[in-house]
């Protein structure tokens, strides 16, 4: 429930609740509203995200100039994602530098967002798009950095609510890889090697206690979490 409420999986959490018998404290409409902001920013849409923070909690970005930065400087690179450099100067000057002044410690990241202005093609591209032209700086213009600047966000909604920012499924996993990697020095037991399914395996009809099997264990239980979560979005209803 934790994992689901924390990563926005509204329908999920409902029905997990519903079939299992237990019930948040959390309100689950208000992962709605969470969601809907984070889809505004992978959007690039960080006007309206920005407004929906306001509405949700008017106080948040005035308590939180990092934060309130990083949607701006999102902001602004939507603006030069879109070739309207004037307009993305204009912006810098009058929102941004004011932000660089009263912390410094931003300056560089302000500078770095500036310098994409000094491209003339700026793209992302993935390593596979041979041939494109590729800026030093085009890690800003990828999807991620749009995902990071949202769950940055998510992160600081959560806790203005008194939620947990981070949900408790990776840690768990990565726990049960370790416990069973010290388990396979000592002994034979039923074993966990596949996460997602969760099935115990007897000794012997698989190669767990093995270097190898081990390793598989602990990197599956890393990406547990990004999995379980892919393996939700296909399931759940796409959201505009």
């Amino acid at each position: 429930m934790n994992y689901l409420i924390i990563e926005g999986y509204k329908d999920a959490a409902e029905k997990f609740s519903e079939e299992s018998g237990l019930h948040s404290t959390v309100d689950l409409g208000s992962i709605e509203e969470r969601m809907q902001i984070r889809f505004a920013i992978q959007n690039g849409d960080i006007k309206a995200a920005i407004e929906r923070v306001n509405d949700l909690n008017p106080d948040l970005l005035d308590t939180d100039p990092r934060l309130y930065f990083h949607l701006q400087q999102q902001q602004l690179i939507e603006l030069i994602r879109q070739g309207k450099a004037e307009e993305a100067l204009e912006f810098a000057q009058e929102e941004l530098a004011p932000h660089g002044e009263e912390h410094p410690e931003l300056l560089r990241e302000l500078e770095r967002t500036m310098a994409l202005l000094a491209f003339d093609n700026v793209v992302s591209v993935s390593a596979n798009s041979a041939g494109a032209h590729m800026s030093p700086l085009a890690d800003l213009l990828d999807f991620a950095h749009r995902q990071k600047t949202a769950n940055e966000l998510n992160a600081a909604l959560l806790a203005a609510h008194s939620q947990p920012k981070e949900p408790k499924l990776p840690a768990l996993l990565q726990l049960l890889a370790w416990t069973q990697d010290q388990l396979d020095r000592k002994a034979t037991y039923p074993r966990i090697n596949n996460i997602i399914e969760a099935v115990l395996e007897e000794p012997g009809t698989t190669a767990a206690g093995t270097p190898a099997a081990a390793a598989a264990t602990t990197a599956a239980a890393t990406a547990g979490g990004s999995n379980i979560s892919n393996s939700l979005s296909t399931t759940t209803t796409s959201r505009p």
